[in-house]
C-alpha cells in the first residue's frame, strides 16, 4: 500500500526497500510505493540520485531532469496527483545501482531531517508551491547543456532536491533557501555554459 513519505529518511528507506525486493526498479514501482499524490518525494528522488553513481551514467541527468520537469509542470497547473506516460513508467534502473545510490544518501537524509522540520509553513502554501514549480522547471532546462561540463549538472539538481524536500516536510525556511539557491544556480549555470569551449571545459 502506498505511503506518502514525511521526510528525506522515509524517502531513502523506501528506495532501499524497493531495491531489495526487485531485480529492476521501474518509475511505476516508485509511484506505487510512495503514492501518486507525493509530488515532493517523486521530484526529490531523481534529483538526489543525480549526485550518486547513478547520475554518472551519460544521459541519465537529462532523463532525470525530464522526469522532474514533467512532475513540476503538473504541480504548477494544480494536478491532484502525479501522472506519467506508460513508456516513462516502464523505465527502470538496476536494483544494485539504486541500492548503492540510496545507501550513500542515508547520512545526507538524516542531516536534512535534523535541520529542517516544518518551520515557516506559510511559505509552503499553494502560491509558493507554484513558485517552486516554475523554479524547478527552469533549473531542469539547464541540466542538458550542463551535462557536458563535469559535475556542473549537480548544482541545479541539488537545488531541485532542496525544493522537493521543502514540499515534502513543509518547511518554509528551506523553501526560501531553495529559492535563493535557484537564483545562484541559474546564474552560475549560465556563466559556466557560456564560458565553456564546447568540450565540457571552461576556457
Amino acid at each position: 500500500m502506498a505511503k506518502e513519505p514525511q521526510s528525506a529518511t522515509d524517502t531513502v528507506e523506501g528506495l532501499e526497500e524497493l531495491a531489495d525486493s526487485e531485480e529492476k526498479v521501474r518509475v511505476a514501482d516508485v509511484l506505487d510505493k510512495f503514492g501518486k499524490r507525493s509530488f515532493g518525494p517523486v521530484m526529490f528522488i531523481p534529483a538526489i540520485l543525480e549526485i550518486t553513481p547513478v547520475g554518472g551514467i551519460p544521459g541519465v541527468p537529462t532523463v532525470l531532469a525530464t522526469l522532474i520537469a514533467l512532475v513540476a509542470l503538473q504541480l504548477l497547473f494544480g494536478a491532484d496527483h502525479v501522472w506519467m506516460p506508460h513508456f516513462v513508467q516502464n523505465r527502470s534502473v538496476k536494483s544494485d545501482k539504486l541500492m548503492n545510490g540510496a545507501e550513500k544518501l542515508e547520512g545526507i537524509a538524516d542531516k536534512l531531517d535534523h535541520w529542517f522540520k516544518g518551520r515557516l509553513q506559510q511559505f509552503t502554501g499553494p502560491t509558493w508551491q507554484k513558485i517552486a514549480a516554475v523554479a524547478i522547471i527552469l533549473l531542469c532546462l539547464t541540466v542538458p547543456p550542463l551535462e557536458f561540463i563535469p559535475f556542473a549538472s549537480s548544482a541545479p539538481m541539488i537545488t531541485i532536491a532542496a525544493f522537493a524536500l521543502a514540499l515534502t516536510v513543509k518547511d518554509g525556511l528551506l523553501m526560501l533557501i531553495a529559492t535563493l539557491m535557484s537564483v545562484a544556480a541559474l546564474i552560475g549555470g549560465t556563466y559556466l555554459y557560456y564560458s565553456s569551449d564546447g568540450s565540457g571545459l571552461p576556457f
